[in-house]
């Protein structure tokens, strides 16, 4: 069992007159969005409905930063990055010629992210070119398991949402197939996603610098190079999906309005479609931000939901739990 695994299998039991059952959703307050879920999953998923939908098409896509993990105080993989840069300091003195990667090897997180998206890039092209995928791969398990979240001092891949776990877990059950559809980059997520989600790494997409094919003396392998090739991001994701996918997803999960178009491409299909928003407002046990946030902006999205029919899960008031690592403290 892996390290999780434990804590992920942990259910309710839910009393109905006559009749026990397992509550596939024991981290989520009974409510509004509990109950849409569950009621949209029977209507697609029995026979007998008029909104059954087969089994090849129950396709599930989930943006990751701050919808299947937390992404403050700033995304994960781009810590990741800094430490990187700042260990390779020393091989490359020509980084002090550009601001954002000399703000990255000082650590100075608000010079980083002062260069937008391109300095965001900047970082992660220096940080990951010149690696195989399997060297970069090892890099990044290395780092997850040694470093810790400045707040929770949690390992990273440990600051995963419990409801959303179980959530996942839910719609496999029922004959979904879950893709992460993700702006973090693809290699990188995939490290992790199969240990920590269920999720294997062919049904995960993200965003790429671009790769060669070459010989080593083990034989052959694919190098990174330090240029982008896709950004997996807002009308991009849609793209992505047709790409690798082939299907218009059943339902779409965000928190963020880099998550709308995706919103908006799977709940425009024919039948039944649901769309879900995480809403960060509980500033104790994780953070509240959405319209003026740097990281995870939740404006444009937000606006919308209502008149799309999205339900938008409240952080603080429909989770009981919000990480994995709560239920072992017990109450």
């Amino acid at each position: 069992m892996t390290r999780l695994g434990g804590l992920i299998l942990i259910v309710n039991v839910v009393v109905l007159p006559g009749l026990a059952t397992a509550d596939p959703l024991p981290s989520w307050n009974h409510g509004e969005a509990k109950s849409a879920i569950l009621s949209f999953v029977e209507r697609v998923t029995e026979p007998d409905s008029r909104d059954y939908v087969p089994f090849n098409e129950r396709v599930a896509v989930f943006d990751n930063d701050g919808t299947l993990w937390s992404e403050q105080p700033m995304y994960f993989q781009l810590i990741y990055a800094i430490d990187r840069v700042k260990a390779l300091a020393l091989r490359h003195p020509e980084w002090m010629d550009s601001p954002i990667l000399k703000a990255a090897m000082e650590g100075d997180v608000e010079g980083v992210l002062a260069g937008g998206k391109g300095g965001l890039m900047e970082v992660v092209m220096a940080s990951h070119a010149g690696l195989t995928i399997e060297e970069f791969k090892a890099s990044v398990r290395d780092w997850l398991a040694t470093a810790r979240h400045p707040r929770s001092n949690r390992r990273y891949d440990g600051m995963v949402y419990q409801p959303m776990l179980e959530l996942l877990r839910y719609l496999r059950a029922e004959g979904f197939k879950t893709f992460i559809v993700s702006g973090g980059g693809i290699d990188f997520i995939r490290v992790f996603a199969e240990e920590v989600y269920g999720i294997p790494p062919e049904q995960v997409i993200g965003s790429s610098i671009k790769a060669e094919f070459a010989r080593t003396s083990d034989g052959t392998a694919l190098r990174k190079l330090p240029e982008l090739n896709f950004i997996d991001d807002k009308a991009g994701k849609p793209v992505a999906i047709s790409l690798h996918i082939g299907r218009r997803p059943l339902a779409a999960f965000g928190n963020s309005d880099g998550d709308l178009e995706m919103l908006q491409y799977a709940t425009t299909g024919g039948g039944l479609r649901f769309g879900l928003i995480v809403r960060h407002s509980d500033a104790e046990r994780e953070w509240a931000y959405d319209r003026d946030s740097h990281i995870g902006r939740l404006d444009k999205a937000l606006d919308q939901a209502g008149e799309a029919g999205w339900v938008v899960v409240d952080m603080k008031r429909d989770w009981r739990v919000v990480y994995p690592f709560e239920l072992q403290q017990g109450p």
